[in-house]
């Protein structure tokens, strides 16, 4: 099993499913890559979406999930299951068992309990591929700057793998403009992936993908509002799903939507970056996000702020205050550098084509190289280099301040 352990969840309990999801989001490790509330679909999801585990809640029906695990163990013998139930009885236990679950566990989940699981069977798995990275970018209100930095952060991730495919997949189905800021045109779009009731397979991907002369695959919106409208959280997650086995790193620009289908992909990203600004406005829309996703049964401290545009005039509102309003740490801050990034979005040329040694190209190059070797990140900041002063090590630490890439210094809006 690979390192990060991609989990199908199935769940018909409508009470115990956010509880249950958050306690599963705390593990850093795991991803939820889908989520089913029907037992019959367990074998087709298994089919469609690559994992390495099941875990099963049997409550409140467990005779006919079981029964479903056991068709399912017929097709898939060498995936692992996993059952939760408050059911403590031998003979359930048993046909569970019988079954072919590999870990039964009990109401209410022990973190720990399922993480040791977990390990155990890793530990007897064979080796496979680790899963490409899953960058989630989405922003706390319109004209943020949420697509600019997803679309900069996938092309100097493609520089600082060029061996390796990195995909940006334009998540805001009905006015995303990906596309538009690389200027690359195509037939294809997300739409096509998600209409075909076929497996997603590496030919049909590529078919659909569109490639810049950076290196980055393109996977563009669709053409129409009716397509759009009729892609689902299972398509979704299908698609980035089948990505992430083909690349390196896939950035999104969204989720823009927060439903099943944007929890969807906050579930399964390695990095869940909010956008923000110093204003009142987007500060309010971050913490109804936040409070909103985090009744829904994600883990909020895998969200992670930037704050955007740092440096222009923001009367009675400095980055501190946003702090503690949200009670979070901003994980790093991007210059105000209007002049730039308009030209680079007007002419379709990524901020390192346009100006490579524009400040907030820099910023962003900085953020791609933290999330590429993470480990040299961590070597920076127990030296105290600039890089490592940039960026926090997550929300939980407080004596840190944001600092300025370019120069190390504290920026003038914080007091």
């Amino acid at each position: 099993m690979a390192q990060t352990a991609r989990i199908i969840l199935f769940t018909a309990d409508e009470a115990n499913a956010p509880k249950l999801r958050r306690s599963i989001t705390t593990l850093p490790h795991l991803r939820i890559v889908a989520e089913l509330d029907e037992p019959s679909l367990l074998s087709q999801a298994a089919v469609q979406f690559p994992c390495d585990l099941l875990l099963a809640d049997l409550d409140p029906g467990a005779p006919m999930v079981i029964e479903c695990l056991r068709q399912l163990r017929e097709t898939q013998p060498d995936l692992p299951i996993f059952a939760l139930s408050k059911q403590k009885e031998g003979d359930v236990i048993l046909q569970a068992m019988k079954a072919g679950i590999k870990e039964y566990l009990v109401k209410p989940l022990n973190v720990e309990e399922l993480e040791q699981a977990v390990s155990r069977v890793a530990s007897t798995q064979t080796t496979t591929k680790e899963p490409g990275k899953l960058i989630s970018v989405m922003g706390s209100a319109g004209g943020v700057g949420c697509t600019t930095l997803a679309t900069n952060l996938a092309v100097e991730l493609a520089s600082l793998a060029p061996e390796q495919m990195v995909a940006i997949v334009d998540l805001d189905f009905r006015f995303g403009h990906v596309a538009t800021l690389l200027d690359v045109h195509g037939q294809h779009t997300v739409a096509d992936l998600c209409s075909t009731q076929e497996e997603l397979d590496p030919q049909m991907i590529m078919k659909a993908l569109i490639k810049h002369e950076s290196g980055v695959y393109v996977l563009r919106r669709p053409h129409s509002f009716a397509q759009a409208e009729m892609i689902t959280a299972a398509h979704c997650a299908s698609v980035l799903t089948s990505l992430q086995e083909m690349c390196a790193y896939v950035v999104v620009d969204g989720p823009t939507r927060h439903d099943p289908g944007g929890r969807s992909v906050l579930d399964a990203a390695d990095y869940n970056f909010m956008v923000l600004q110093l204003l009142v406005t987007s500060v309010r829309n971050t913490d109804r996000m936040i409070q909103e996703i985090g009744v829904q049964g994600f883990n909020t401290d895998r969200i992670l702020l930037i704050c955007n545009r740092l440096g222009r005039d923001s009367a009675h509102l400095e980055v501190e205050q946003v702090e503690t309003i949200l009670d979070r740490k901003v994980f790093a801050a991007l210059s105000d550098d209007w002049k730039n990034v308009s030209a680079s979005i007007n002419i379709g040329q990524p901020l390192k084509v346009y100006n490579e040694r524009a400040k907030i190209r820099q910023e962003i190059q900085n953020l791609a190289k933290m999330i590429h070797s993470p480990e040299t990140m961590e070597e920076s900041s127990r030296k105290g280099g600039l890089l490592g002063r940039f960026f926090r090590k997550g929300p939980g630490m407080k004596e840190e301040k944001t600092v300025d890439a370019s120069t190390g210094t504290t920026p003038a809006v914080q007091s």
